[in-house]
């Protein structure tokens, strides 16, 4: 008990003096000066100032955090010549005065998360051992500051002589131990040892959920800080059941990588040189999670890391999949007349084959594309070869020839060293295209004046008639995949009337053109028909017409090697509506019903991202093709490598497809691939989310797959129905486990069946919700999930009206919007609960569930009913399914027949998910 004591009265002191010496580094001022810098040619002083400031407010952050929170661990170790030391642990940087402080982030706060008896290597600057010690003792703290000073509440307390406590005060320990050992009566140090007995607890406590938010471990296990640990170019996935702290590493991981400090030598290098003045390394990172719910939680979590998470940074899939398409590659349509497609998400496009089999439907297209482009460049070469031309452009044919011989030697190389052998024909080809195009668009133009000169208002008329067309396509429908006509357009949209009429006036005659050379009809129910139409004869004429249209053929073959990167990229949104075309005609992948060519649904929209994002990739992976990145020939890859961050970062990673996550993958800068995500294949809740380790080896190859399986989120009694359930549903195995010295017994989950509608269950709900608030003496954070969001209203009505007179609100979180204060019930419909955790859970008519969605029930019911930590009610409106038939003996009916689970020492804690 002494040494106990002795331990207390230490900590807290040192509390005080962390907190008071924080508080002097915050009143001193800045710490570091652009003078502390060496200048060199290549540091502006610009970049040392911004670089100076940075560091700066680094330091005012960690100082306020060390003013409030001093510590959040002590170990205590002894080296090989019988030697202590005693280390303290921070989260953020610690304060270099303060002898043996670390932060967590640093290669010593390993130290906090090793077991007794564990070893540690101490290492020198050059690599070498510098000594090896020995855990003895560790204390997990939570520090507090009152009226009467320093406290640390709830402190987990183990060492190699005595085994692990929790002592719910130190200072009341300190206060205790002193009033036995004063007091002279007989009654005092009885009471006084009572006292001390019931500060003190053998085991770990777990605590009580109060209020939704992301669970908070300071500390790590030694699996988790290993994972944490590992390089910043990593390609991670950790898998483990709920509860594990996959989301928690995740977020602790990217703490410390986002932390220069703490980067290998050969790791900052880099990310200096790849960091720009608009994106430093602090904010070159992007988490995607897969609804808005777990993304507020989600920057809440990183707030309280010291890590700044704006909306810029945390992402859904969603939200960014559509500004990617739109702003960045082009692929869906603007009002300004730019894009391709329509993006539907209700489209009735795909088959069963297409969701089963993403990653085969994705090569297949991707294979198809690529050869349909190189098709497409040997066409274009054979016609330029094969052209009838006269002295004005005596050249085309010759440069065919070179051309041809270029392809020809590619074979079956990568498209890379294609566009590096068609880059040394750049000038010539645009000096061709250059020349082509000013003297067709010169004969256009001269016959508009023509006109103009006849009739001043012909363009005024023109644009009236165009504001008539009510939208008519754009392109002829026998043309729709032609890349010219696109190419041909203003590089910026018409900004008055008369300039779109001129622009107009430009496309259709060149349409009608290059139609009549090339033998081809313009189709009169097309834009460019109908104008062509009601112009007449103001028009080219037929000698005309015939020039400009074979000048037009020629440029259309020269494109394709005028910007061949650019092109190739343009053009996978086009490929991809014609490869659809050609495969719904086959039955593969798509289903018959007709739909707009120009439609896309979300699923379709992902497979065209990824064949851009992979085609870039593999370019600016090259570092020939990084070092030229400014030259004409690989310039289009500019706004790509914009968006590539230093890190990916991706929760609940199995509810997205392997077509998503290779997505994201390909976001992470060619030069680290540093790819980190968190998961659990049982808790997969979309009919297209990744299914296997197989499905994730795809992304890549040399994905380090880590299985995490210690939970610390539910009791015994809830963690025994989870496994139970996994069985029961076929889902994959896990072992998960609970952790060791925690005391987690609870109380059996509770089942109502033949509840039928509404009122019988909202009685049922509200007897069990007392119940709890008389167990735990405060309500903690409870969820009700029902089947269908249009239920969510009408369950928190009744439920409302029900607790009224207990003083206890329920409040609809509709579409998963967490609204309310702490103890307020939430009801939300199912599908909006991933990743969220609460002491009690209740979830409504699961009968229901399995007859709406069979294929998902399994997911469903285990994702709900994990999401309890405590306490879990379920509810049928007839029966258990007869699937689930085998998880009967797991359930009670009430809690007061299950017994007191007060018993079972819980405390109270902020908790969330995980």
């Amino acid at each position: 008990m002494q040494h106990i004591a002795d331990v207390a009265s230490e900590v807290l002191g040192q509390f005080e003096c962390i907190s008071t010496t924080a508080k002097k580094k915050l009143q001193d001022g800045p710490t570091l000066s652009s003078d502390s810098f060496a200048y060199n040619n290549s540091m502006t002083s610009n970049s040392v100032n911004q670089e100076t400031n940075r560091i700066n407010q680094e330091h005012r952050k960690s100082y306020k955090v060390l003013e409030t929170v001093p510590a959040i661990s002590r170990v205590v170790v002894m080296n090989g010549k019988g030697e202590k030391r005693t280390y303290y642990f921070c989260r953020p940087m610690s304060i270099s005065e303060i002898p043996n402080f670390f932060s967590t982030r640093a290669p010593a706060g390993r130290l906090a998360s090793l077991p007794i008896g564990a070893e540690f290597i101490f290492y020198h600057s050059d690599g070498t051992v510098s000594e090896v010690v020995e855990i003895l003792e560790r204390a997990k703290l939570e520090p507090t500051e009152g009226t009467n000073g320093w406290d640390s509440c709830n402190t987990v307390f183990a060492a190699k002589h005595f085994g692990l406590l929790t002592i719910e005060s130190l200072r009341s320990l300190l206060k205790d131990v002193a009033n036995k050992e004063t007091t002279k009566d007989i009654l005092g140090p009885v009471l006084s040892e009572e006292t001390v007995k019931n500060n003190i607890i053998i085991g770990v406590r777990r605590s009580v959920i109060i209020k939704m938010g992301l669970r908070d471990q300071p500390i790590l296990d030694q699996y988790q800080d290993e994972i944490f640990r590992l390089p910043l170019d990593k390609r991670l996935l950790i898998l483990g059941p709920p509860g594990t702290g996959k989301t928690t590493t995740l977020i602790r991981r990217l703490g410390q990588k986002l932390d220069t400090d703490y980067l290998e030598e050969n790791e900052k290098r880099l990310v200096e040189e790849l960091s720009t003045a608009q994106r430093g390394h602090g904010n070159s990172w992007l988490m995607f999670t897969p609804t808005e719910l777990l993304k507020q939680y989600l920057k809440e979590a990183f707030a309280r890391e010291g890590i700044p998470a704006s909306d810029k940074c945390i992402k859904t899939w969603q939200d960014f999949r559509r500004e990617l398409a739109k702003n960045v590659f082009g692929v869906l349509r603007t009002a300004s007349g730019g894009g391709t497609f329509v993006l539907k998400d209700d489209l009735p496009s795909l088959s069963a084959a297409a969701l089963d089999r993403p990653i085969h439907w994705f090569d297949e297209f991707d294979t198809w594309q690529r050869n349909a482009y190189v098709q497409e460049l040997h066409k274009a070469a054979a016609l330029l070869h094969d052209a009838k031309t006269n002295d004005t452009v005596p050249e085309v044919n010759s440069l065919g020839a070179r051309l041809q011989d270029i392809l020809a030697r590619a074979g079956d190389g990568t498209l890379a060293s294609t566009f590096r052998s068609v880059a040394e024909e750049l000038p010539m080809v645009q000096e061709l295209v250059t020349r082509l195009k000013e003297a067709s668009d010169g004969k256009i133009e001269a016959a508009l004046n023509l006109q103009l000169n006849r009739n001043r208002a012909l363009l005024d008329e023109l644009a009236r008639f165009i504001d008539s067309l009510q939208r008519a396509p754009a392109t002829d429908a026998d043309d729709q995949d032609d890349f010219d006509a696109d190419e041909e357009e203003e590089a910026t949209a018409p900004r008055t009337p008369v300039a779109a009429a001129v622009n107009a006036y430009m496309q259709a005659v060149r349409a009608q053109a290059r139609a009549a050379a090339s033998k081809h009809t313009l189709s009169k129910t097309s834009r460019n028909g109908k104008i062509i139409e009601w112009l007449g004869d103001r028009g080219l004429t037929e000698v005309d017409c015939a020039d400009v249209g074979a000048s037009l053929l020629l440029q259309t073959n020269a494109r394709p090697f005028m910007k061949p990167v650019k092109r190739y990229l343009d053009g996978i949104p086009k490929r991809y509506r014609g490869f659809r075309r050609e495969r719904q005609q086959d039955g593969s992948w798509y289903c018959n019903d007709r739909f707009e060519a120009r439609d896309i649904h979300p699923l379709e929209l992902d497979i065209v991202l990824l064949a851009i994002l992979r085609a870039a990739g593999d370019l600016i992976s090259r570092p020939d093709v990084q070092r030229n990145i400014d030259r004409p020939a690989w310039s289009s890859l500019q706004s790509i490598l914009g968006n590539y961050r230093n890190q990916i970062l991706v929760d609940e990673a199995t509810d997205f497809s392997p077509i998503q996550l290779a997505c994201m993958a390909a976001l992470a800068h060619p030069r680290l691939r540093s790819f980190f995500a968190c998961g659990d294949f049982n808790q997969r809740l979309t009919p297209w989310g990744a299914r296997s380790a197989e499905d994730l080896k795809w992304i890549f190859s040399d994905f380090d797959i880590r299985e995490i399986t210690v939970s610390y989120r539910q009791s015994k009694q809830l963690n025994d129905l989870a496994c139970a359930m996994i069985s029961a549903v076929g889902g994959t195995d896990q072992n998960a486990r609970l952790p060791a010295y925690v005391d987690s017994m609870g109380v059996a989950p509770v089942l109502l069946e033949g509840a039928g509608k509404t009122p019988v269950v909202v009685s049922w709900l509200a007897d069990r919700i007392r119940e709890i608030e008389r167990f735990v003496d405060r309500l903690p954070s409870t969820a009700i999930f029902v089947n269908h969001e249009d239920d969510v209203a009408p369950v928190a009505k009744e439920l409302n009206a029900a607790l009224a007179e207990d003083s206890i609100q329920v409040i609809a979180c509709h579409e998963g919007q967490a609204v309310g204060q702490e103890n307020n019930v939430r009801v939300f419909d199912i599908q909006h609960i991933k990743g969220l955790e609460f002491e009690a859970v209740f979830f409504i008519g699961i009968d229901q569930l399995e007859a709406r969605d069979p294929e998902l029930f399994g997911k469903y019911l285990y994702v709900g009913t994990t999401r309890a930590a405590t306490y879990l009610g379920v509810t049928c409106e007839v029966s258990l399914p007869s699937t689930i038939e085998s998880l009967r003996p797991h359930f009670g009916k009430n809690w007061q027949m299950n017994g007191r689970p007060g018993d079972s020492g819980l405390s109270v804690q902020a908790g969330g998910l995980m």
